[in-house]
């Protein structure tokens, strides 16, 4: 943690009563800190954790967050697999990754400290629940000796805190369980660093009225919870220092900002896609980890002609989708890499179609069922390839959770104008991650209007005006799209290979290889726009990224510019077709390397592609790349001439 400044204040607490005001107490002002909270799945950390990011960004700080949790609906307590942490990066300045390591560990039993301990820097503070400290669930987790009391923690700053009790104690007027009561020693937690890092409080408050409403006496019992950690800090000999971070005004450009994850962010851009093209928007999905909150978020803005089908299945949610493509709608089906599988035969049948459509997988770790949970990057293979036959397929990747409402425009404005279905390439880091994002005027959006086809298209030997399906457009190469129903554009559809034009079934050699190669360069020529490159050195490395690496890159790479070491970056929002002047980028450099969170696959495609001795720098542990990691990796590849 960066000090700047020291000073003593008597902060005001939470209207409360019988609080004890104790002497002014020291404050340090940071440029930055990271901090943790961690516990059972049934602890509610992520909820402390989204409260404690909501009042941050209410604060003006920059911030980027990590939720982490397992798989399972309600993991074995007190065990290590059942750990569930959230992690908060936020700073006075621009900051890109949720950070390398907490300043500030929140462990709330003894498998949250074994299995968060081992990523704490020497001095980092520690605010350990003492209550759940006994024998078997010290044992449960394999700790022989309390490490409380064996020394294990002496190179950081441990404050033991007996939270259970506190909490109980504090909530003894209400007329609750000590089960029940103890359900709120995360509100506990939350005031006390609320008070430790002098957060907001009001909003939180105003949460809690609101989440409870129906039940006003839980509602009165967690805010009391939520002062009574407020007035612990403010009261206790136990904390002699609270800190200030100030927000981060130089950071953001002007405009309204809010808190937000990369999957609402990308809901978001999906609404927004289907105003600005006036169609209506259809969603048909699967619950699946980690995209269902899309599904979700949909379900609630009927308002703006949005349908979401929840499906019996992952062909039904694509197929059902793909049908409202036919019928005129923006459509959309949202997965992770399993359901890609499942959905691969569809979407080449709407490759076949030449239908718009836009497939979201959010990427987690595999193969199969595998880590639900975690991120990777290993589905881009897929994606490119995962279908049988010849069927190109573009494909988009947001690079930060508020860049997924950009993304999701992108997105739409290819399907729409070629005719096409498109992946958004996204994962679990941006999905479930959050950060500051500046909402956009009206006028800021793209104008995504199409024209359905309205009449006939081509005129017959004899002088007959028909409708041809396959008859396309000079510039874009696609065909049009004709609503069921408009009164002589009736038509054939299905997978069989279509005659060029007519769109009559047809086996002709020659016909096929001609559509194939059509379809193909209808892709190759989307028109995207030329990759940007960070070289304000004249470097002769290039560190090449696409999607959600790009946080840890960029810090990285502010690194090593900082300790004078020279490199250049770029990042890849549009991996199918590439970016037109790509490969002369990549060949002014001496060295590229491409980190990327699977076995290189990126990496694979550039060689193959432009004859590039692509370096692979990989990582596939179902966590983001840390920045310092990345920094000294990519020294070495500096070095390396």
């Amino acid at each position: 943690m960066a000090v700047d400044t020291t000073r003593t204040s008597d902060t005001s607490a939470p209207t409360d009563t019988g609080r004890r005001v104790r002497p002014a107490h020291e404050v340090r002002s940071l440029h930055r800190t990271v901090i943790r909270f961690a516990g059972d799945s049934g602890d509610g950390m992520q909820l402390t954790g989204d409260r404690f990011t909501s009042e941050t960004a209410s604060f003006g700080n920059d911030l980027s967050t990590l939720p982490d949790f397992p798989a399972e609906i309600r993991a074995p307590a007190g065990t290590l697999p059942g750990v569930s942490s959230f992690q908060l990066h936020f700073a006075d300045h621009d900051i890109l990754t949720p950070g390398d390591a907490p300043n500030v560990l929140v462990a709330m039993n003894p498998a949250a400290l074994k299995a968060n301990v081992a990523d704490l820097p020497r001095g980092a503070e520690v605010i350990v629940n003492t209550d759940e400290f006994t024998k078997r669930a010290m044992q449960k987790v394999g700790y022989a000796a309390s490490p409380l009391e064996d020394g294990s923690l002496d190179g950081y700053r441990v404050h033991a805190v007996p939270l259970t009790t506190l909490t109980v104690e504090a909530l003894r007027e209400f007329a609750l369980s000590r089960k029940e009561a103890e359900r709120s020693k995360n509100m506990f937690a939350l005031g006390l660093l609320s008070w430790m890092y002098h957060r907001p409080t009001e909003g939180t408050e105003a949460f809690l009225q609101s989440k409870f409403a129906g039940k006003p006496d839980i509602a009165a019992a967690n805010i009391a919870a939520f002062r009574a950690g407020w007035n612990f800090g403010e009261t206790t000999e136990e904390f002699a220092v609270s800190y200030e971070v100030a927000p981060a005004a130089k950071a953001f450009p002007p405009g309204t900002y809010r808190n937000i994850s990369g999957n609402l962010a990308l809901a978001y851009g999906l609404i927004a896609a289907s105003r600005q093209a006036d169609l209506p928007l259809f969603l048909g999905s699967y619950p699946i980890t980690p995209a269902s909150d899309i599904l979700h978020e949909l379900s609630r803005h009927k308002n703006f002609g949005v349908r979401t089908f929840q499906a019996e299945d992952e062909i039904a949610g694509i197929g059902a989708a793909l049908g409202a493509a036919f019928g005129g709608s923006l459509a959309v089906t949202t997965t992770s890499g399993p359901g890609v599988a499942l959905k691969s035969e569809t979407i080449g049948l709407a490759v076949s179609l030449e239908l718009p459509l836009l497939v979201v997988d959010i990427q987690r770790g595999g193969p199969s069922t595998g880590l639900p949970t975690k991120t990777e990057q290993a589905d881009l293979l897929q994606a490119m390839y995962g279908r049988n036959g010849e069927a190109p397929v573009p494909v988009v990747a947001p690079r930060t959770p508020a860049d997924c409402f950009q993304a999701a425009l992108e997105a739409a404005r290819i399907a729409l104008t070629y005719r096409t279905p498109v992946f958004l390439l996204s994962d679990g880091y941006l999905a479930n991650g959050s950060e500051p994002w500046r909402i956009p005027g009206p006028e800021e959006l793209p104008d995504l209007r199409v024209q359905f086809a309205t009449g006939p298209n081509h005129t017959l030997d004899d002088g007959t005006e028909v409708f041809w399906p396959y008859k396309r457009d000079p510039h874009t190469r696609a065909r049009p799209w004709a609503v069921p129903g408009t009164p002589g554009l009736e038509h054939r559809i299905g997978g069989i290979e279509k005659q060029d034009g007519s769109g009559n079934i047809s086996y002709d050699p020659a016909n096929h290889d001609l559509m194939v190669r059509t379809r193909q360069a209808k892709i190759d020529n989307i028109q995207v726009p030329d990759l940007t490159v960070d070289d304000p050195h004249q470097a002769r490395t290039l560190v090449l990224g696409w999607g959600s690496t790009y946080g840890p890159i960029t810090a990285a790479v502010r690194r090593l510019r900082t300790a004078r070491t020279p490199i250049a970056q770029a990042h890849l929002r549009h991996l199918n077709p590439f970016p037109p002047n790509l490969g002369a980028v990549l060949a002014r450099y001496d060295r590229v390397v491409v980190p990327e969170m699977n076995l290189g696959q990126l990496a694979t495609l550039i060689r193959a592609k432009y004859l590039v001795d692509a370096h692979s720098y990989n990582q596939v542990n179902g966590m983001p790349f840390k920045a310092e990691q990345l920094a000294t990796a990519l020294k070495e590849a500096v070095h390396a001439h």
